[in-house]
């Protein structure tokens, strides 16, 4: 579960990681409120799960109450890289001296935490080169020690002024990644304004399997419509920006049908998996969630084992009837009852693919 940048600078702040003078808002009169309290020039920043708002958007600096609720009003409603903006940040504008990057989260294949920071932090911090970031796997057994802390603080080759408030923060964010069950806590930028370290934004994810053991936590619901129906009826479902509708009974194969799709120069709509077992009436209400987003075409990628072919022929045919489908539909069809679910197919209108690559180079080329 992510949480939106003004959730983790409150949690940041409880746990005495000194953060901007700020408050989350859902209107422009809100805005210009805030930005009297705080005086001076404040930042009105977009509230998404998402980063690059600044090239987004999603970002705007004012002078006064007035421009802040005029970059509000602008903001909020507004979508920055393709999420709906409903609320915004008003904090402080620094002055920045310099921008880190400081960063936990686990290395699966350390099987370890791993504190992850840069002396060239902020927006374009994916194109620092590998010798200008610093990494400490963390045992945790022992913790993040004083010693480490230094260490890294030497590596990074910043300015003494700060290292008695990067001793302190260091071993405190890991505080953080630990009670709160995190699988990141990340700063970026973390910025040196005078003698002060700030953290000036904040990215939280925890761990949904321990959201039990967080009840102090606020919820995020980060799931879309289509993705929180999916869930309901228990099928494993994420929504994509391409226009190919897909649906396959098993992660593995539904992941190969994505990555085919793409070979053939494709984009899928959505990650289906139906599972298996699925039967008529659980595939009839996925292919259902599938019509929803308004694909180009559908592709079903069905290898019976436990799923049976007609169960998957009768479903589409009984979704063809019931509320139509106004879309071409592409079908391989494999396995359990594969010759009975091919004739369902057939007296239905529908044609069926015996090969992957076939249908999906078909899928491709009706999408176009």
């Amino acid at each position: 579960m992510k949480l939106f940048e003004f959730m983790g600078k409150e949690l940041f702040a409880k746990y005495g990681i000194t953060t901007p003078r700020g408050k989350m808002v859902t209107s422009s009169e809100e805005a210009v409120a805030v930005a009297g309290e705080i005086g001076g020039e404040v930042v009105v920043k977009s509230q998404i799960l998402s980063g690059k708002r600044g090239k987004g958007g999603g970002i705007a600096f004012a002078s006064s109450p007035a421009e802040a609720g005029e970059a509000a009003a602008k903001i909020l409603g507004s979508t920055v890289q393709g999420l709906k903006v409903e609320s915004v940040l008003v904090e402080e504008k620094l002055r920045i001296d310099k921008e880190l990057y400081l960063a936990i989260t686990v290395d699966g294949s350390a099987k370890k935490p791993v504190l992850i920071a840069s002396a060239s932090g902020g927006m374009d911090i994916e194109d620092v080169s590998e010798d200008k970031i610093v990494k400490h796997h963390i045992d945790t057994f022992v913790g993040l020690q004083p010693y480490a802390a230094r260490e890294i603080f030497r590596q990074m080759g910043l300015d003494q002024t700060v290292a008695k408030e990067f001793y302190k923060l260091l071993p405190t964010l890991y505080k953080v990644f630990r009670e709160k069950d995190c699988e990141l806590v990340e700063i970026n930028p973390l910025v040196i304004s005078g003698d002060r370290l700030i953290a000036a934004d904040a990215k939280v994810t925890i761990d949904d399997e321990a959201l039990f053991r967080q009840k102090d936590l606020p919820h995020v619901e980060e799931r879309t419509e289509s993705e929180q129906k999916a869930h309901a009826l228990g099928l494993s479902y994420v929504q994509l920006d391409g226009n190919i509708a897909v649906m396959a009974n098993g992660a593995g194969i539904t992941m190969g049908t994505l990555d085919i799709i793409q070979h053939y120069g494709g984009a899928a709509a959505n990650f289906l998996d139906a599972g298996g077992g699925t039967g008529q009436e659980g595939t009839a209400k996925a292919l259902e969630i599938l019509l929803s987003r308004n694909p180009r075409v559908i592709l079903i990628n069905i290898f019976g084992g436990i799923t049976r072919c007609d169960d998957v022929a009768n479903a589409l045919v009984s979704v063809k009837n019931e509320i139509g489908i106004p879309v071409p539909v592409v079908i391989r069809l494999v396995g359990t009852n594969e010759e009975l679910g091919v004739n369902i197919l057939k007296e239905n209108g529908f044609d069926a693919y015996k090969m992957m690559h076939e249908a999906a180079a078909r899928a491709v080329e009706l999408a176009r």
